[in-house]
């Protein structure tokens, strides 16, 4: 039984979002009388945001669901700057036309997770250069300057994490939480934003930018922040060793997305299903109940939605149809990726590193070593084992039973 009234903060809660909630009473008596504009920011460092954005871009899905107004604020002007929350070196600094690049390719997955438009409930989507490259030095260090102190500032995770490391924070980075802290300010005058939303590693950014507006404006504002995303094995989400999950398909092709879902230890199943689909309470409560190899129906089933979500029911209905082509029949599958060996062949170890299938040509070796790689399903052990595919024709490439690729000339 749920402790919260409104919609939202009930579906938030049933759902596994809530890790942290400054007076929840008064926010879900705000979200049972009304619309509530909420917001989270995310930096444009690349042209698509990955697995691990994905709980942060459904808390804005079901704010939108219940009733009120996502607002997704486009880090152009903080991207400049740097977010030094658990890291160990400054960002790259990013050219105005590669920040605008890389904010196009995100909206992509917003649009098909949020309605945008001019409507009450309607998602918006700013850059917060707008008002950042607009603020004078001076300008901040008068109005914004005296309601921080370097005392607290120091003592906010980011900070002394990377201090505690003996890894150089600069002076730009520093700056980083005053900038977000004004951010939120700046959304509740232009927007009437009463919400924050983020990963609990940036509960400290929220708090400040709460009491920047209490103490300018004497205006309420509230925070909440989602778990640390972990699976169950311990491992950040979204990492693999072949790199970052990727949600745009330019960036990683939509049968590789469908197959991480589908991968996920059994133990996840459940969790997953509550965070990233829209499939009913009951309904995934039967799912996770299942046992033995029928929990493959609830990864199925996981994978598919997710996919379907980010990428269009057509893609993941073509993801998926691949994978029991492939798993099932012994047949290649249109989706699995493929790689050119070239006239020249390729050694097997170098295909398998070059399709991510393994993080290394050592790992690759070990792999080969355990009988773990097929050529059209034939076991391959030697690492020095040269490919050659001849024209017009293809070789399927497998590690274990979940990985597959096709090999052309």
């Amino acid at each position: 039984m749920s402790s919260f009234s409104s919609d939202l903060l009930r579906t938030l809660e049933e759902r596994g979002y809530i890790h942290q909630i400054t007076n929840g009473e008064a926010l879900d008596a705000l979200a049972a009388k009304g619309t509530v504009p909420g917001y989270i920011g995310f930096d444009a460092t690349a042209p698509s945001l990955h697995v691990g954005s994905l709980v942060q871009i459904m808390m804005l899905r079901r704010l939108q669901q219940a009733g009120h107004k996502p607002i997704v604020v486009m880090g152009g002007g903080t991207t400049k700057v740097g977010d030094p929350s658990g890291k160990d070196e400054s960002r790259k600094m990013l050219t105005d036309a590669d920040i605008d690049k890389n904010i196009a390719g995100i909206r992509k997955v917003f649009e098909r997770l949020l309605t945008f438009g001019d409507g009450p409930t309607d998602a918006v989507m700013v850059n917060n250069d707008e008002w950042l490259s607009e603020l004078g030095y001076i300008e901040l260090l008068r109005d914004v300057g005296p309601h921080f102190t370097v005392n607290r500032m120091l003592t906010f995770d980011s900070v002394k994490l990377r201090l505690d490391r003996e890894q150089p924070l600069t002076f730009l980075e520093f700056n980083y939480m005053i900038l977000q802290a004004y951010d939120f300010r700046e959304l509740a005058q232009r927007y009437g934003c009463q919400l924050q939303m983020g990963g609990s590693d940036q509960w400290g950014n929220i708090v400040n930018g709460m009491e920047l507006a209490r103490r300018m404006d004497g205006s309420e504002l509230f925070g909440l922040t989602t778990p640390l995303l972990t699976t169950a094995d311990g491992s950040k989400m979204g990492k693999t060793a072949a790199g970052a999950v990727w949600l745009n398909e330019n960036q990683l092709p939509s049968y590789d997305f469908w197959q991480f879902w589908r991968n996920v230890d059994d133990r996840d199943v459940g969790r997953f299903l509550r965070l990233f689909t829209d499939l009913p309470l009951d309904e995934i409560a039967r799912l996770e109940a299942l046992e033995g190899a029928e929990i493959n129906q609830a990864k199925t089933m996981l994978a598919t939605e997710v996919t379907a979500l980010v990428r269009g029911r057509e893609a993941a209905n073509a993801a998926a149809q691949t994978a029991s082509d492939t798993f099932a029949g012994g047949g290649s599958g249109e989706e699995l990726p493929s790689l050119s060996v070239g006239s020249d062949g390729m050694r097997i170890g170098a295909a398998l590193t070059a399709l991510g299938f393994t993080a290394s040509n050592g790992e690759a070796k070990r792999k080969l070593a355990e009988g773990a790689v097929k050529l059209d399903g034939e076991v391959v052990g030697d690492p020095g084992f040269l490919v050659n595919v001849a024209p017009d024709t293809e070789i399927k490439l497998s590690l274990g039973k979940k990985k597959h690729a096709i090999l052309r000339r």
